[in-house]
């Protein structure tokens, strides 16, 4: 583990009364703790907008009546089943399905078969969550 390191940081008496209540609401318990997930988080935004070596959800909500949907979210699939590490598939009732996809890879190409994911017809939401796979933090 690496060592701890202290320093000072100069704030507005406002901006240190919200990040306060932002501690309250998220229950840190304390500033430091705070700080360091804003700043994974910060960094881990950078390594997506590099085009890094990334990981992340896909999780998308779909209406399985839908006429060859099956078909084209399959097809997706196999096309990027390089980027695609697990998948999770449940019946929310007889109409509707939700998958989510655990997904790594560089986060352009991730990106990109959300957006095709997310934009097929008989979709209902989709959406992409992004994170880190570590190696930098």
């Amino acid at each position: 583990m690496s060592k701890l390191v202290r320093f000072g940081v100069s704030i507005d008496e406002g901006l240190l009364k919200q990040f306060d209540d932002y501690i309250e609401r998220k229950k840190y318990t304390n500033r430091s703790e705070a700080l360091r997930d804003l700043i994974r988080d910060h960094l881990v935004e950078e390594e997506w907008d590099e085009n890094k070596e990334t990981v992340g959800t896909i999780t998308i909500v779909y209406d399985h009546d839908v006429r060859e949907l099956m078909e084209k979210l399959t097809h997706l699939q196999h096309h990027y089943e390089k980027l695609i590490r697990s998948t999770l598939h449940i019946h929310l009732d007889a109409h509707r399905c939700l998958e989510v996809l655990v997904v790594q890879g560089r986060s352009g190409d991730i990106r990109e078969v959300a957006e095709r994911l997310i934009a097929t017809k008989g979709v209902k939401h989709g959406k992409l969550t992004t994170t880190t796979t570590g190696k930098d933090l």
